[in-house]
């Protein structure tokens, strides 16, 4: 049974070794200087967290890290892709003024931001992996057009997937517009006829004839055309074109690790993970509840199968912070120590079903050695 390599270290800090030192020791620990980034496009996937929410990786580690890989020869730029969902990270221009809000910016984060499937979410490459449930994932274009991926994750909870790791920040972070509708959906886009007001834009930008205005001047899909590629849900600012039904959690996990395998395939790749924060949901609402455990350390595999199963395994044995978070309120929450605490919060997850179909589509492993740094 082949096992990954995890490297782990802690939060406690000296005068001489602080936390950002602790990190750049720990990721050349796990060997980031055996790949060769000399005049490599180096894309930095991290999350930039909407507006109002605090529980976002600080963009002082993204400035290190940017910092390290420049010293190794690469050409590191920080990226994300547009959000499916309105908000303030849902098209380029809003997205930048977000990043640049929180902090991930050349004088911040000293690194510039790419948005990774351009302006309005319809700068991708579909990258053909034959996957069961996803054959050609869309990946954003600066994301698939760069020649080394190094995701940094906030892991926490999430209400869909169970949490969100190194997977969830690659295969749904590196989606363009269209490829999270994919994701999220196993229906085609629909028209809410009371929100069509008649503008006409998913009709012009519809790559497949798909979308027309009726007699009404209202749009309708012709579905025998229609992809689901999510442009006309991209593009439409009233709410006009929608998502279809959703996914089970398993299905969404699935998809996820088949976004990953298209990210990844043929690049070098390197993966670490902040098990601080630990919020119950994502960094994509414009707020976060209080943290569940204790801050545990910072990891990091080339593996981000074994990474994900790591940080879950030590937040399964960590303890449930005592007061005022969404795990403390339940009853007996004391005898909730070893337990899996993201299935507690989000009863409809089952982040575990991810994991699997990621071994099983040889992204990695799931069994780990942990090395303390």
């Amino acid at each position: 049974m082949k096992t990954s390599k995890v490297y782990f270290t802690n939060l406690r800090t000296t005068p001489s070794s602080n936390l950002l030192d602790k990190m750049e020791r720990l990721v050349k620990r796990a060997g980031i200087s055996n790949i060769d980034f000399q005049n490599q496009f180096t894309a930095i996937k991290i999350h930039f967290g909407e507006p109002g929410n605090l529980a976002y990786i600080r963009p002082n580690y993204a400035a290190r890290m940017a910092t390290l890989l420049r010293s190794l020869g690469a050409k590191p730029f920080l990226t994300d892709c547009n959000t499916l969902y309105s908000g303030r990270r849902a098209n380029a221009v809003d997205h930048l003024q977000s990043a640049m809000e929180n902090g991930f910016n050349p004088i911040s984060a000293k690194c510039d931001v790419i948005i990774g499937d351009g302006l309005k979410g319809t700068d991708y490459r579909e990258i053909e992996i034959g996957g069961e449930y996803c054959k050609a994932p869309k990946i954003g274009a600066a994301i698939a057009d760069a020649d080394i991926i190094i995701s940094m994750n906030h892991f926490k909870g999430h209400e869909q997937t169970g949490f969100g790791g190194a997977l969830k920040n690659l295969g749904m972070g590196c989606a363009s517009v269209g490829g999270k509708l994919e994701l999220h959906s196993a229906a085609q886009p629909v028209i809410d006829r009371e929100n069509c007001k008649s503008c006409n834009i998913c009709v012009k930008h519809c790559a497949h004839d798909a979308v027309h205005l009726d007699e009404s001047r209202k749009a309708v899909i012709d579905y025998d055309k229609c992809v689901g590629c999510g442009q006309c849900v991209a593009l439409c600012q009233y709410d006009g074109a929608i998502m279809g039904s959703g996914d089970t959690s398993e299905r969404l996990n699935y998809k996820i690790a088949e976004y990953t395998k298209a990210v990844l395939s043929g690049k070098p790749h390197f993966h670490i993970s902040f098990i601080m924060n630990v919020s119950p949901e994502c960094d994509c609402w414009n707020h976060n509840d209080a943290a569940i455990i204790p801050d545990l350390g910072i990891a990091a595999s080339f593996d981000p199968v074994a990474l994900d199963m790591a940080c879950a395994d030590m937040v399964t044995k960590a303890p449930i912070l005592e007061t005022g978070n969404r795990l403390s309120e339940k009853p007996h929450h004391e005898h909730l120590e070893n337990c899996d605490k993201f299935h507690l919060m989000h009863p409809e997850t089952n982040w575990q079903a991810g994991l699997e179909h990621a071994e099983k589509i040889g992204i990695g492993h799931q069994n780990y050695e942990l090395i303390t740094v």
